[in-house]
């Protein structure tokens, strides 16, 4: 695995992030205190801190075209296993998730094809998740 990467956002609701982090995504739970809480987001650091000001809707997103669609920037994510990515995405349509945009293949037979989908968390920061074929070929393709 290259060098795990650490991220902090921040949240309006503790409880509520611990509920998507921890139980939706399946992320364990690290450090916390009142005001923060660290977990291993597929194996890197990610900290939620506390910002009750934020509101419901979070710090508010551009829109960027790409494919099509209006991918929500910032975000963040991970790359996961084509299996793995189906896997979530079909626990978060379980769970009845509004997407951003939907899980879908994009640049299809294309270098650099990948299955992606976005969605916000509970504080309204975006998440893009992606799958390749074959990770290690297509991830920096061009």
């Amino acid at each position: 695995m290259p060098n795990p990467f650490h991220l902090a956002m921040q949240v309006h609701d503790l409880a509520e992030a611990r509920r998507f982090y921890g139980e939706l995504l399946g992320c364990s739970e690290g450090r916390s205190s009142e005001r923060w809480v660290d977990f291993n987001f597929f194996g890197h650091q990610f900290v939620c801190h506390l910002n009750p000001e934020l509101g419901e809707g979070g710090a508010g997103l551009h829109r960027n075209p790409v494919d099509g669609h209006g991918v929500p920037v910032p975000h963040f994510g991970v790359v996961l296993e084509m299996e793995e990515w189906e896997s979530l995405a079909d626990r978060l349509r379980a769970a009845g998730v509004a997407f951003e945009i939907e899980p879908y293949v994009r640049f299809q037979g294309e270098p650099g094809e990948q299955a992606t989908m976005f969605f916000l968390d509970p504080s309204g920061n975006a998440l893009e998740f992606k799958a390749f074929r074959d990770i290690e070929g297509q991830l920096f393709a061009t």
